[in-house]
């Protein structure tokens, strides 16, 4: 397995000490290289040292995460940055997706979380790499969301991954007694992804785990994450994975 490099930046060092010494960062893919105080040691760092991913704190003396983001971001190094904070603050979370960040996480980060995040980094960099494993496909962007516990949200994730084939944000409104408009908008902004797009994201879940099972045809599977033309769902598949449903078959 090809395995990439990875730092640590956080001025907490406790914190620090006990992400970097419990997380197995090996079998996420990852060598873990440095441990950094800050954003300005960690920028000094990484200009003179490659790296491929930062796990970065926000809030930090001298340079704090979403500065150092946007140094990365504005001098287009080949870095990817997952986001830390303790604050519930979605401005900090709009601010980082303006500086390319992909993945901004809660802190105490979930176990699952983090390391769902990574696995989604590591296909990333092993498909630019060009040692994606092809008998498994990715997805290009990996969806993560964040404050699922909210009461809300947590009823709408638990309405669509119901019955994914009739999920739609009108229904999903419905179901919590919203304005489909507020609801779009609530839902970017607590999970700090589309609504469409995470639906878009069951849909293509469901669909690999129902092509696992080779008893459903092609357009069964369709069907059932609810497309009723087969050719559009071969579409979002392989724009998805990269690769369409029978080539998937192929190889298992």
């Amino acid at each position: 397995m090809t395995m990439y490099k990875l730092a640590v930046v956080d001025d907490e060092t406790e914190t620090r000490n006990t992400l970097c010494s419990c997380f197995p960062w090996e079998q996420t893919g990852f060598q873990l290289t440095a441990q950094l105080n800050n954003g300005r040691e960690a920028l000094k760092h990484v200009l003179a040292h490659p790296i491929d991913v930062l796990l970065c704190d926000i809030k930090m003396p001298f340079m704090n995460g979403i500065e150092l983001a946007k140094e990365i971001f504005d001098r287009k190094l080949p870095i990817r940055v997952v986001l830390l904070s303790g604050l519930r603050d979605f401005e900090h979370a709009r601010q980082a997706i303006s500086c390319g960040v992909r993945h901004y996480l809660v802190k105490p980060a979930k176990f699952d979380d983090l390391h769902s995040a990574l696995l989604a980094l590591k296909s990333e960099l092993d498909l630019e790499a060009g040692t994606l494993d092809t008998n498994e496909p990715v997805a290009n962007a990996a969806l993560t969301l964040y404050n699922q516990d909210d009461p809300v949200i947590h009823k709408i994730i638990a309405f669509v991954e119901a019955d994914i084939r009739t999920a739609t944000l009108e229904a999903a409104a419905k179901h919590v007694h919203m304005n489909p408009t507020y609801v779009s908008s609530y839902f970017r902004k607590m999970t700090g992804a589309k609504f469409s797009d995470y639906v878009h994201s069951v849909k293509m879940n469901k669909a690999l785990v129902l092509l696992k099972d080779r008893h459903f045809k092609a357009f069964e599977v369709s069907e059932m994450v609810g497309y009723t033309n087969a050719k559009n769902f071969i579409r979002s598949f392989k724009q998805f994975y990269g690769k369409t449903p029978g080539q998937y078959r192929h190889g298992q």
